[in-house]
């Protein structure tokens, strides 16, 4: 396996950081897993990409107010 480092919003490291220690280690499985699905298959935009998560974000209430 490989390692990749990216860096989140202050409010994300605190929502990780109040977590279990479960659930910290399952996080990394699921953001590969979702990472799998992104990169493989037919090749999409960034943008479309970033688009399609954007729209899920303000479904779930995450506006760009509360994400800053």
């Amino acid at each position: 396996m490989t390692t990749i480092a990216f860096e989140v919003g202050d409010e994300i490291a605190h929502e990780y950081n109040l977590r279990t220690e479960e659930e910290q280690r399952k996080l990394p499985l699921l953001l590969a897993l979702r990472l799998c699905e992104l990169t493989t298959g037919p090749l999409r935009l960034l943008s479309v990409i970033m688009d399609e998560i954007g729209s899920r974000a303000e479904r779930l209430g995450l506006t760009s107010e509360k994400l800053r």
